[in-house]
C-alpha cells in the first residue's frame, strides 16, 4: 500500500484515478479548491484536502504532501485564460514538484499533452500557445528535479469507455484519441511500474494492454 496525493482531485482524470487507486489497496489524498466536491471526492474511497495550490506556496503545499509516497499534479486551469493557464499549468506545477522534493516525497507524475516540449511548434497566435509554453517549461522543471519522474501524455482525451489497451508512440501511436479512463489507468499502471521512472509516455487508444504497453 502507498500513500499517494493527487493534485487537481476534482477532475474528471482524477476521480477515475482515485477510484482506481483505493480499490488497488492505495491510500489517496485528493487536493481540491472547492470544499463543496469533497462528497464527489469520497466516493471514491480517497481522502479529500481543501488546497489550493494555485494560491498556496511551495511550503503550505510541501505541508499536505509530506508523509506521501507519491504526487500525481492532474490540475489544470482548463484553458481559456493565458494567465490563468501559466500560474496553475506551470507555475503551481512547479512548486508542487519543489515541494515533493523539499518534503522528501519521491515519485511524481506529471499529466501533460502528446507533443508537449520546448517544441511544440504552436504559434504564438493559437489559443492553444499558453498552455502548451506553460506544460512545456513545468515538465523540463520535473525532469530538471530530483524526483523520480514520469510525464504521463495522452493524446486527445474522449469520455468513451475505457478499453484498458493503448498504443505509445514508441510502438506508433500518432496523437489522435484516448479515453480518460485508460489515461487514469496508464497512471495507476506508472505508479505501480518502478521502471517507468526518466520516461515520457506519449499514448494513444490502441491494441496492447497497458502494463504490457508500459513495461
Amino acid at each position: 500500500m502507498s500513500r499517494i496525493a493527487v493534485v487537481g482531485g476534482h477532475g474528471k482524470i482524477a476521480l477515475k484515478l482515485a477510484k482506481i487507486l483505493t480499490e488497488s489497496g492505495h491510500q489517496v489524498t485528493s487536493l481540491i479548491r472547492n470544499p463543496d466536491q469533497t462528497a464527489d471526492i469520497e466516493k471514491t474511497g480517497a481522502t479529500a484536502v481543501v488546497a489550493d495550490v494555485e494560491a498556496q506556496t511551495t511550503q503550505e503545499i510541501a505541508g499536505t504532501v509530506t508523509g506521501h509516497d507519491a504526487v500525481v499534479f492532474a490540475a489544470g486551469a482548463g484553458g481559456g485564460d493565458a494567465d490563468r493557464t501559466y500560474a496553475v499549468d506551470r507555475d503551481a506545477a512547479i512548486r508542487c514538484i519543489d515541494a515533493a522534493s523539499a518534503s522528501g516525497v519521491p515519485r511524481f507524475v506529471l499529466v501533460s499533452y502528446f507533443g508537449a516540449g520546448p517544441d511544440h511548434g504552436v504559434s504564438p497566435d493559437d489559443s492553444f500557445y499558453a498552455y502548451a509554453e506553460a506544460k512545456a517549461e513545468a515538465d523540463q522543471h520535473l525532469k530538471n528535479s530530483d524526483l523520480s519522474w514520469t510525464i504521463v501524455a495522452p493524446s486527445g482525451l474522449t469520455d468513451d469507455a475505457g478499453t484498458g489497451s493503448i498504443t505509445t508512440k514508441a510502438q506508433g501511436a500518432t496523437g489522435d484519441s484516448v479515453s480518460r479512463d485508460d489515461v487514469a489507468a496508464v497512471i495507476a499502471t506508472v505508479l505501480d511500474t518502478p521502471s517507468t521512472a526518466g520516461r515520457m509516455i506519449e499514448f494513444d487508444q490502441g491494441e496492447t494492454p497497458v502494463a504490457d504497453a508500459l513495461s
